[in-house]
């Protein structure tokens, strides 16, 4: 199983908002050789984290399966978000998409990039949420705790799901 977790909180090149920018990537992804997207979690909005005066983004995870080496993913979804106007300066600048591996199978690797599992995710409703709409039975390959335990230790952050379209 394939964790990526999608967010956006700029217009993307096309003027087009967040949420479709995040609905663009999920048909990007889908296209990727040796990928076959499963699942599409609900979209949530959520504030930035760490706390800063950016827009809120707009987050979601797909669940795909699949057989592809972590660079080679890493590099499509890196060439998905230039597509998509990324342009990367700062750590945690605000962008028009930002896809991040969160795990794949029970992989469990330091280096080299993608580090695996994501090793920000635990602590990001923004990610655990939408994770857990997608694969309710996950359970973090390092930690060995499940994703409810995981949502559970949370601190608390602003995000809520938005309305289905």
């Amino acid at each position: 199983m394939i964790l990526i977790a999608i967010g956006a909180n700029l217009p993307g090149p096309d003027g087009e908002g967040p949420l479709a920018t995040c609905r663009w990537a999920v048909e990007q992804i889908a296209a990727i050789p040796g990928i076959a997207v499963q699942a599409v979690s609900n979209w949530y909005e959520s504030a930035p984290v760490p706390p800063s005066g950016q827009p809120p983004y707009v987050n979601g995870v797909v669940r795909a399966s699949g057989a592809i080496a972590p660079e080679t993913l890493l590099g499509a979804l890196q060439r998905i978000e230039a597509r998509a106007g990324r342009v990367r300066t700062v750590a945690n600048a605000a962008r028009p998409l930002d896809l991040d591996i969160v795990a794949m199978g029970a992989c469990v690797r330091a280096a080299p990039d993608p580090i695996l599992p994501h090793p920000r995710a635990e602590a990001r409703a923004f990610v655990l949420l939408p994770l857990r709409d997608v694969a309710p039975g996950w359970r973090d390959p390092r930690s060995g705790r499940s994703v409810d335990d995981l949502v559970a230790g949370l601190p608390d952050q602003a995000i809520r799901r938005l309305a289905p379209p």
